[in-house]
This record gives structure tokens, sequence and C-alpha cells, in this order.
């Protein structure tokens, strides 16, 4: 199980990150796919490479923590779901419990929702 969080959070004037990923390691071993200062300025192929290769054994073990660029959260869950037969798994961090809950995304899932 590897949780991958998308970017690294960016540090504060004291050199502290803004936000700390911690709490995720219930769900496995943390690993960032990009830099805190990694942005996605004209061309997106070579990140997206760079994506396939870190995500190459993604699968429904695995989840994302959609933190930085949304460029490149976009390109990271596409690539993501790409590999996995459209399904994804993320943390959602909730601000008043302090603590990660896992979000479950099928693309090919026709059922309709209990909220529809």
């Amino acid at each position: 199980m590897t949780v991958y969080c998308i970017q690294e959070p960016r540090g504060t004037a004291e050199g502290m990150p803004k936000y700390d990923v911690l709490e995720a390691l219930p769900y496995g071993e943390i690993e960032f796919l990009f830099s805190e200062f990694a942005q996605l300025v004209k061309s997106s192929g070579a990140a997206i490479n760079l994506i396939r290769k870190k995500l190459q054994g993604f699968n429904d073990k695995d989840y994302l923590i959609a933190a930085g660029d949304p460029a490149l959260i976009a390109m990271s869950c596409l690539v993501a779901s790409d590999l996995n037969f459209g399904k994804v798994k993320l943390l959602k961090w909730d601000r008043k419990a302090g603590k990660y809950y896992p979000l479950s995304i099928d693309l090919y899932n026709k059922e309709k929702e209990d909220d529809e």
C-alpha cells in the first residue's frame, strides 16, 4: 500500500511544511510525486512521463493525496485512473476531525448514486 502525495508541501518562513501528511500513514507508505517547487508551465509531456513512471504499479490498494499544483493533481489523477482501469482512491482531509477519509472513484461504474 502506497499513498502518493502529488506535491510536497511548501514550507513556511520558518522552514516548516504548511501541512503534515503523516496522518495518512495508516493508509500506506507516503511517496511524493513532485517537489514543492514543481509547476506545469507549457508542455505536459515530461510531467506525464514522470507520473507514469512513478505510478507504474498503482492499484486498488493505493491512494492519492490531491495536494499541490492543480494541473499536476489533474494529470496524476488521470494517469492513476488510466493505469488502474478507471479506479482511483483519494484521501480527503477533514479539518474538523483532523484526519483523512478515503474516497473511491470509479469512472466506469454505471450504477446510480444514492445522491441522485
